[in-house]
């Protein structure tokens, strides 16, 4: 069992009349002049943007807008933001989105005070000390930005994406409502769902098997989520469920299923390549890739995986045969993927085969050119990159 510091100080504000409360939430955080950050046409069409906007302006607060993120949000983007940060003095920066949204506004609050140029914190060259205080209010649940310490932004220069966590940047609230979810398309649903069942499943899938009562939390929220994605693609507009995907999302990344666990991480940063090469969805590329870590490692810690198969997958545990039942946890997993929508390889994924050479290209990256092994239950050097990447072609 690993020691384990648990800090969770963002404040959630759940609920169908969750929005009405945002000037003053905005003001008990100390902001006084707001950049609201947001996508493009959801926010617009929805009338949310609106509705911001003119709830901050009747709570007497000030603000500017800043739109344009995209999925794999942009640095480019986040450095529009940061100057037009200093120049009109904002101190406060609303997320009005998923989780994109939200790490776009994360890296423009963490550039506005820095000196340098923000990309230092994410290359890894420098920590930061102070940012601009960030909250949001959620509308698509995925990412678990909205109440982690994690953001990923990509550099276009290069097709790098990237990841930099620091306590600084967990939000000061997030307001959660349901209903803005009701029409969320069923791929990015399924997306979503994929993405932060990873998170969790990140943190499970480790050579830790004494902290009992965090694995237990971790094993009820993926088959919770696990029901709850097949009833509102059924019912996209059943608000119990929309409920259960969206608190489940914050929970599965704000580390409370990695207490006294180490986080292991690896499928993340394989498709953080697959993201950036391909502009794939994030969640998809999860679900790409995962099937062929899982064969790849799961004798790290085969105990580990009979115990997914069947606690979370519902595969009849045979005692004889700890290895099948592991192998048929993971076929189990991929006929979930498939039966919500997602791809289980990359071909599925990008609508082709990939190249020898864009594998290379990715593994090259992923390793930073031979710098870094990635992965905790089984540590990942370039080689075993590669591998894997052949294996969910």
């Amino acid at each position: 069992m690993k020691d384990f510091n648990f800090y969770a100080p963002t404040e959630v504000v759940f609920g169908e009349n969750s929005e009405e409360q945002v000037a003053q939430l905005v003001k008990k955080y100390g902001g006084t002049k707001v950049l609201v950050h947001y996508g493009g046409k959801s926010a617009i069409k929805s009338g949310l943007l609106d509705k911001m906007c003119r709830l901050l302006k009747e709570g007497g607060v000030e603000f500017l807008t800043l739109g344009g993120v995209v999925p794999n949000p942009r640095l480019s983007l986040a450095r529009q933001g940061i100057e037009l940060c200093r120049k009109e003095g904002i101190d406060f920066i609303l997320a009005v989105g998923g989780g994109s949204v939200i790490d776009s506004a994360k890296c423009i609050a963490y550039g506005v005070p820095y000196e340098g140029d923000v990309w230092d914190f994410y290359l890894g060259k420098d920590q930061a000390k102070k940012m601009l205080p960030v909250a949001c209010v959620l509308t698509i649940p995925a990412a678990g930005s909205e109440m982690s310490e994690a953001s990923v932004i990509t550099n276009e220069d290069g097709d790098i994406k990237l990841g930099y966590s620091n306590n600084l940047s967990r939000p000061k609230f997030a307001i959660m409502n349901p209903k803005r979810t009701f029409t969320l398309p069923p791929y990015q649903t399924a997306a979503g769902v994929t993405d932060m069942m990873m998170h969790t499943m990140e943190r499970y899938f480790t050579k830790d098997d004494d902290m009992d009562f965090t694995t237990d939390i971790a094993e009820a929220m993926l088959r919770n989520i696990k029901n709850a994605v097949f009833a509102v693609l059924k019912n996209p507009e059943d608000y119990r469920y929309r409920a259960q995907i969206m608190w489940g999302g914050s929970l599965m990344h704000n580390g409370l299923t990695g207490c006294g666990v180490a986080d292991d991480w690896a499928t993340h940063q394989l498709e953080h390549e697959l993201s950036a090469m391909f502009d794939a969805t994030h969640g998809a590329g999860l679900a790409a890739i995962w099937p062929s870590w899982a064969r790849y490692t799961m004798h790290e810690n085969l105990r580990r995986f009979v115990r997914f198969a069947v606690n979370v997958m519902d595969v009849p545990n045979d005692f004889t045969d700890p290895e099948g039942t592991a192998l048929k946890g993971i076929e189990a997993m991929e006929r979930f993927y498939h039966a919500i929508g997602m791809p289980i390889n990359i071909h599925e994924l990008i609508g082709r085969d990939i190249t020898d050479e864009e594998i290379k290209e990715m593994t090259r990256k992923c390793c930073q050119d031979g710098r870094r092994s990635i992965g905790c239950l089984k540590v990942l050097k370039a080689e075993d990159m590669e591998r894997i990447y052949h294996m969910a072609k």
